[in-house]
């Protein structure tokens, strides 16, 4: 095997073993598999452009686009154009599978369920490294800075996820990475190795160049570089938080409820709570409803469907008023009762919305609560959560007749318009199921009601073991698989009545719950009882919930049956006339809280809070730092650049100015920068030797060449004249000089000295001589310190021998 080939498959096993740190985020490996093929095609492609050979640049942009087509044809083929190529739809399907994906890692908790997001991301994200790994460690034959990439992998996998075996994945990844040092070989290290290798200090060039060394010298700079990045690696996860909630949990986005040390999303984690072997309390509630199993406890509405996930709209809140608005919609002619709720929530239960029975009329609790009046939900502000709360709700059981619903005129204006819009991407088969299902209705109620009886007419299976999701896609599987839970039930029939042109939106929150054992007419209610449901628009009577998932909660009495008992009975057939509704238009100057723009999408999905377990939360601010970490791992190869710059600044800095110090900085920068395009420097030449030697091996003539002789003339003078003449234009003759042997050098060449200068060097000559100056310094003082106590050691034992018989 030759020494490209080695390098090749090095470059694969390090960045898979790195990769193998994301192992842990997830709930099964079938996507590492997916990734490892995508890593071997594009390195054999990259192998096989090497061979040909094509220009370097290309090498890679080959490599990324046969890993682009390998993409396709995983996650959107049948928008692919032959079923394989990238089309503009192939294009659109990736990137709204991309979206869904980072939704999802908001949402789920550790391991997660791999979603196709999910899978995207992972198998996209180490595709992507390992083809950063390859371009530098065996297309540009740099095997040292392609440890950079692999550490930002494993670094933000640690720092998502610090369990007990991630000693475990630091060893995979240290491991690969040496490897893939080892296999590069003497030779291609060496040229980029000896920029961080050792030399003599600073300004003293005596002998040969400092290159001139034992053949050990790259290795021992390879070695150097190997250590600092494990270095960093073992001290970057430590500065990262660890997950506590979501994937990435960034305060709850999505529209979830949450409890702490074990969060609910009810958009994408509610499956893994569903799950859970014990039924962990969230709230006891008492009150006067008949039934209490009609009960169901609303945290947020859910309006906006963008063909990837559910959120609430970005409305306004406003203060908590005494008494709540009439609900939406509702007519005066509706008959309801009044029920009175007494909550009490956990302790643990540190959610920043309230659950509530609805409609609320009135919210008698403490802290800093908003009422945001189009979902009629309690958002806390200014880090108010409902964990210990205690607080008395009155609510309206709403009872409205069969009859009333049927004759409810359509929606028209901005309910209309808000609440029935699909995205484009809406798959047909959610309208033609909408259609067939409803084909005998003459109004939106039997269409509505016809939609609860098709889910739960015994065709759909309810499993809590199905596959999540909550974008077009999924709702189109649930379709044809007719398996699912809550989320995929609700969702579903709230898109379908949407092309009916039924306004729809999604509630939260807890079904009624199961009475205590030891208190007469309490109720308790857990994390497994954590539901979604859908809402549907009726003018005259307002939003109206429908039970479309078997086995869960129960179906409201109006929803039993689709044909209207006519004018008989007791039934009110009175026509309707919608209430003024003060909630259709929110106050625009309202928020979420006092003196801040209104966000209320924010207000709504703040659910998934810093646990107050173990494990912490995963904050917007410390996803930040994750972020950072990476940024800062994938910058450190800037760091010379910078550095050779900011030097060159400082050196040049006076520009034509008549100081004496300004030749010798002068002579140090064009020394440095021949250094930079490979010719060494040699302490033991003269000026006017040296700079001969930087015009033959620069393959300086004209004008640099002449500037190279005036700079050496111009130190001469400096350092040996008994009135040495100030020079003037010396910055100018450097840069002629530097122009000069830009010139002369291939385009690689170029690029070498200006993103790793050989003359950066310096900086760890710099480092080490000031350890050498403190340790000097420390050993003298404590050797002035100790000096006393010898001589008073040597005083008592002089006496001592004297006093002795």
């Amino acid at each position: 095997m030759s020494g490209r080939a080695r390098l090749t498959v090095c470059a694969v096993v390090a960045s898979m073993l790195a990769a193998a740190a994301l192992l842990p985020l997830t709930d099964n490996s079938t996507w590492y598999g997916k990734a490892l093929l995508l890593v071997l095609l594009q390195s054999a492609v990259g192998a096989g452009c090497r061979r040909v050979p094509l220009a370097r640049p290309l090498t890679v942009l080959v490599q990324a686009l046969v890993s682009l087509v390998a993409l396709t044809a995983m996650f959107s083929s049948q928008q692919a154009l032959g079923g394989l190529l990238p089309g503009p739809q192939a294009l659109q399907q990736l990137g709204q599978v991309v979206q869904q994906g980072i939704t999802d890692v908001s949402n789920y908790s550790i391991p997660a369920p791999v979603s196709p997001g999910i899978r995207l991301l992972l198998v996209g994200g180490v595709t992507v490294v390992a083809l950063v790994v390859d371009a530098m460690a065996v297309t540009y034959t740099s095997a040292a800075p392609a440890g950079l990439p692999l550490l930002a992998l494993y670094s933000v996998a640690a720092g998502l996820d610090s369990g007990s075996a991630a000693w475990l994945y630091f060893l995979l990844a240290a491991a690969g990475y040496l490897l893939l040092l080892l296999a590069e070989g003497r030779d291609r290290m060496s040229r980029w190795g000896r920029v961080f290798s050792s030399g003599p200090p600073p300004g003293s060039f005596g002998g040969s160049s400092p290159f001139a060394q034992s053949g050990s010298t790259p290795v021992r700079g390879a070695r150097r570089i190997g250590v600092l990045a494990l270095g960093i690696a073992l001290v970057a996860p430590a500065a990262l938080p660890s997950l506590g909630g979501g994937l990435l949990d960034t305060s709850g986005h999505g529209g979830g409820i949450g409890r702490g040390g074990g969060s609910v999303n009810l958009v994408a984690a509610l499956q893994d709570n569903l799950n859970q072997p014990s039924n962990s309390e969230v709230l006891t509630y008492s009150t006067t409803a008949k039934p209490a199993s009609g009960m169901y406890l609303r945290i947020a509405a859910l309006d906006k469907f963008d063909g990837t996930q559910w959120v609430p709209s970005n409305l306004p809140t406003e203060a908590l008023p005494a008494q709540l608005p009439r609900p939406q919609g509702m007519a005066a002619d509706v008959k309801y009762t009044t029920a009175t709720t007494r909550v009490r929530v956990d302790d643990s239960y540190v959610q920043d919305m309230l659950p509530l029975p609805f409609p609320a009329t009135s919210v008698q609790t403490t802290g800093a609560w908003k009422y945001q009046p189009e979902g009629r939900m309690l958002v806390g502000t200014h880090g108010q959560t409902a964990a210990g709360q205690h607080y008395t709700v009155t609510s309206m059981e709403v009872d409205p007749t069969a009859q009333q619903l049927a004759q409810a005129p359509k929606a028209t204006g901005r309910i209309a318009e808000q609440y029935e819009q699909v995205p484009d991407s809406l798959p047909a088969i959610v309208k033609q199921t909408a259609l067939r299902e409803t084909k005998g209705a003459t109004n939106d109620y039997q269409r509505a009601v016809d939609l609860q009886n098709y889910f739960t007419s015994g065709q759909f299976v309810y499993n809590t073991q199905a596959k999540a999701g909550t974008g077009v896609d999924a709702i189109a599987r649930f379709l044809q698989t007719k398996e699912g839970f809550c989320v995929h039930f609700a969702f579903t029939m709230a898109a379908m009545a949407r092309t009916l042109h039924i306004p729809a939106r999604v509630a939260i929150g807890f079904t009624p719950g199961s009475p205590t054992a030891d208190a007469d007419g309490l109720m308790t209610v857990g994390l497994k009882d954590a539901h979604a449901w859908p809402e549907l628009y009726f003018e005259g009577i307002g939003w109206t919930r429908f039970e479309p998932t078997p086995y869960r909660g129960s179906a409201p009495d109006y929803t039993q049956t689709t044909t209207p008992s006519g004018t008989s009975g007791d039934q009110d057939v009175a026509p309707h006339t919608s209430a003024p509704a003060t909630t259709d238009t929110p106050t625009p100057t309202q928020s979420c809280e006092p003196g801040t723009a209104s966000d209320s999408s924010t207000c709504a999905q703040q659910a998934l809070p810093a646990s107050s377990g173990s494990g912490g939360g995963f904050g917007g601010g410390r996803a930040a730092l994750v972020v950072l970490a990476a940024l800062l791992v994938l910058l450190l190869p800037t760091t010379p650049l910078l550095w050779r710059s900011r030097l060159r600044r400082r050196r040049l800095g006076g520009g034509g100015d008549r100081t004496e110090g300004l030749a010798l900085a002068a002579w140090r920068e064009v020394v440095d920068t021949g250094w930079d395009y490979g010719i060494p420097p040699d302490g033991s030449e003269t000026p006017r030797r040296a700079m001969a030697r930087l015009v033959r091996d620069g393959r300086l003539t004209g004008e640099p060449a002449a500037s190279a002789a005036r700079l050496a003339t111009a130190v001469e003078q400096t350092l040996y004249a008994a009135d040495p003449r100030p020079a003037t234009g010396l910055a100018g003759d450097v840069h002629r000089v530097h122009q000069g042997l830009k010139a002369g050098t291939n385009r690689r060449g170029r690029l070498r000295a200006a993103v790793l200068p050989r003359s950066a060097a310096r900086i760890g000559w710099g480092l080490a001589a000031r350890w050498t100056a403190s340790t000097g310094r420390a050993r003298a003082a404590g050797q002035r310190l100790a000096a006393p106590v010898r001589n008073l050691g040597g005083l008592l034992r002089g006496k001592a021998a004297r006093e002795a018989p």
